[in-house]
């Protein structure tokens, strides 16, 4: 435990052995783990230490921290099924020895009701709190939505962080727990290249005090956030809270005054950050840890009338189809939350959707604007969907442009090397007469 956190009272129960705590998970054909720092890796790592306990078991989870053998498929009796790829999963999807399922992260709760008969949860949490609560600490996600509904077996870790929302569990709903500390893991932020920073100025400059934020992760949402912290009144409603929002709330720009949801919270499904972030969400009564089938669904985020999202994509394709979660044609993540915000503020009052991308790769050799998508990407945020598109270059708004107008404003914001031969081909395909 941190020094400077209080310390909670005792657990009045005996903790799990490690026999106990395989033992209860081997009654189970479906194991459902939190993500990021929600995972326990210490029960994870016994599963994967003792895989002969079990005959016929899934396990379902996004973005896993750490590499395994289950993972990997060394087990013919343990299937892993991801739900957003990281580069531990990637290879092993790849190579066919995990399952990738599509999803909109806000249906994840609802998809793994339909897709999990009888599941447990595996998930670590903060101590005990003198009420007999666990928090989920940086967790809400698709866990949350399991508390009261299905039996949890929990790591308790005193470096989680308390934090408030909804995402408390009380330990008559625990079926067992084992006691193991380990620190969080960090996630540093990204460098601002000059190349960021070229891009989130023309984000700022149309983000207004008073807006609802949903950002990520990376060079442009951390130049972004730099440009804001003059801004006044912003409100976050976002699925993944990272340390950018941390240096917003220092700056005074953050108090969510004007939101019409969660009044004066920061709210967030889950949180990935340093250090500092989650000494900022402990016992925070200002940020709020939600279920992302609240957080993400597209009817909760149209309720902030000047609702921002800020996301970005590999690739577009001259009628504004974004490829976000594949690499030139090979599946690198998932769709994640980009669809849900998209639909989201389109639905806003005065909602803006922004996606960002450099307009090149590969050392300038290739243009990320191209007449079609590459062969065999997938489509995150469809054409109907897409608002503002913008490179270093520029920003092009597309919705309710038609496709020969968008193609026009997607060339104008293409590397400069690449705008002939884009006209070129445009005109091939009848888009520029």
């Amino acid at each position: 435990m941190r020094k400077d956190w209080p310390t909670m009272s005792p657990l009045h129960k005996q903790a799990n052995t490690k026999s106990d705590i395989l033992t209860i998970l081997s009654n189970y054909q479906h194991i459902i783990v939190s993500m990021a720092n929600g995972e326990a890796d210490y029960i994870l790592n016994i599963i994967d230490e003792h895989p002969d306990a079990f005959t016929n078991l899934k396990i379902h989870q996004m973005l896993e921290m750490k590499n395994r053998k289950f993972i990997q498929g060394d087990f013919p009796n343990i299937r892993y099924v991801s739900y957003f790829l990281s580069k531990y999963t990637r290879q092993a999807f790849l190579t066919g020895n995990c399952d990738l399922v599509p999803n909109h992260f806000h249906q994840m709760p609802r998809l793994l009701d339909e897709l999990c008969p009888n599941p447990v949860v595996v998930c670590q949490t903060s101590p005990i709190d003198e009420d007999g609560y666990f928090s989920l600490g940086t967790a809400g996600d698709y866990t949350a939505h399991f508390i009261g509904k299905a039996p949890f077996v929990i790591q308790v870790n005193n470096y989680v962080p308390r934090t408030h929302g909804k995402n408390k569990i009380h330990i008559s709903q625990v079926e067992g727990f084992i006691q193991h500390d380990q620190p969080l893991n960090e996630l540093p932020n990204a460098p601002i290249r000059e190349i960021d920073q070229q891009i989130a100025e023309y984000v700022a400059e149309r983000i207004d005090n008073g807006s609802t934020l949903q950002v990520g992760i990376g060079g442009v949402p951390n130049a972004v956030i730099s440009l804001l912290k003059n801004h006044r009144d912003l409100g976050i409603h976002t699925e993944m809270l990272t340390d950018g929002v941390y240096d917003l709330a220092t700056a005074g720009a953050i108090t969510g005054k004007k939101k019409n949801t969660h009044q004066e919270k920061i709210v967030a499904t889950f949180v990935y950050g340093t250090q500092r972030l989650y000494d900022f969400i402990n016992n925070n009564e200002r940020v709020e840890i939600l279920p992302v089938n609240h957080v993400n669904d597209p009817r909760v985020i149209a309720q902030e009338d000047n609702m921002v999202a800020i996301n970005a994509t590999t690739e577009i394709d001259f009628y504004g189809q974004c490829a976000s979660e594949t690499v030139a044609g090979k599946y690198y993540s998932s769709t994640g939350g980009q669809t849900d915000f998209g639909s989201g503020v389109r639905f806003a009052k005065n909602g803006k959707g922004f996606i960002c991308l450099y307009s090149t790769a590969k050392n300038d050799t290739i243009s990320r604007i191209k007449p079609m998508l590459t062969p065999a990407s997938v489509v995150t945020t469809s054409k109907n969907d897409v608002d503002f598109i913008v490179t270093e270059y520029g920003i092009a708004q597309l919705k309710g442009k038609s496709i020969f107008a968008r193609t026009k404003e997607l060339i104008n914001i293409a590397h400069p090397k690449f705008r002939e031969e884009l006209t070129f081909e445009a005109r091939k395909m009848g888009f520029i007469i």
